[in-house]
């Protein structure tokens, strides 16, 4: 088996593609209860922290003002790996509206598979956990702690990739990443803020696990954005990001007011992407500036390394709404 480090711990996330199931639901900010999803089932401090604040310096699209308490309005879209539509894939999600609204998403390492345990079980459980404890005192709704309590509360073995953000009412969106899900920020039309994915190396991302060896809550990435009603947040796996370019996700947005058909829109995107193997994707883009090389059959066509990755998709649309 393919490791990282720590003598079968971190795993490589390494996926392969084909009908895709499609699943979108629109969570609006009045929503009363906090939605865990993996397609198959539903259940019920800060290192390196950074504050994102438009300076004066940028255009005025950049600069947030006073403004009116604000919340999430929602909209979600999975796709299963083609292999995995019979048990949902191994990502999961939550959304709920406690304060102005909290969206994460969980990637289950798949290379636990090769040991007989499900990959899914972990993620699921890990944002079950969280879920739970979004509105703990000693969370504080800092989403690093919250991360933290999760984390500590899940047994099943496996590990998984995760982001957290969580919406203040006054429009400060706070964000906790370990690993290789993401988020951008679009403003105006033009994606004005992104996360940065954590690796080990390529298609080995920090990821939390249930053994000692791994990543913690202190290995987060966090920070803060500042929001303002208008702009659209696009939380996703790796399965959309690997997919899908950020030139791309702009115009797929904005031809949607809806923010579920915005977020199918994109799923089914990063799936048609997914299995084109002419596809010049932003995997097999960063697979080549990392020497990675095509197969032997391909060399002597003198064909590059191309198309996208296969796996599951998910994808969080979240626009920023007057509460």
């Amino acid at each position: 088996m393919a490791v990282c480090e720590g003598e079968g711990v971190l795993r490589l996330k390494r996926e392969t593609m084909a009908i895709p199931m499609l699943r979108a639901a629109m969570i609006s900010h009045s929503q009363s209860q906090p939605l865990i999803h993996s397609i198959s089932a539903i259940y019920e401090t800060a290192k390196r922290r950074k504050r994102v604040v438009f300076s004066s310096s940028s255009s005025s699209e950049l600069n947030p003002v006073i403004r009116s308490e604000v919340s999430f309005c929602v909209g979600t879209c999975l796709i299963p790996h083609p292999k995995k539509v019979n048990t949902g894939g191994e990502d999961a999600f939550f959304v709920s509206n406690y304060n102005g609204g909290v969206i994460a998403v969980a990637d289950g390492v798949s290379g636990w598979a090769e040991e007989d345990v499900d990959p899914s079980l972990f993620p699921r459980e890990l944002l079950a956990n969280a879920s739970n404890f979004v509105g703990d005192e000693e969370v504080n709704y800092d989403p690093q702690i919250l991360i933290r309590k999760a984390h500590a509360a899940t047994f099943s073995t496996g590990s998984a990739t995760v982001i957290v953000a969580m919406l203040e009412k006054n429009g400060t969106l706070k964000i906790a990443n370990v690993g290789d899900c993401g988020l951008r920020l679009i403003r105006n039309g033009h994606v004005v803020f992104s996360t940065s994915p954590q690796e080990h190396y390529f298609d080995c991302p920090f990821q939390l696990s249930s053994e000692r060896v791994g990543q913690t809550y202190l290995d987060a990435a966090v920070c803060n954005v500042e929001l303002i009603q208008g702009d659209t947040i696009v939380m996703g796996s790796d399965g959309l990001f690997d997919n899908v370019f950020d030139h791309e996700i702009v115009p797929t947005i904005v031809r949607y007011k809806d923010v579920a058909e915005a977020a199918k829109a994109l799923a089914n995107l990063a799936s048609s992407h997914a299995m084109d193997s002419n596809f010049d994707s932003p995997y097999s883009l960063e697979a080549r500036s990392r020497g990675f090389e095509p197969p032997l059959w391909k060399k002597i066509l003198g064909m590059k390394l191309t198309g996208g990755k296969l796996d599951d998709i998910t994808v969080i649309v979240g626009q920023i709404v007057s509460s």
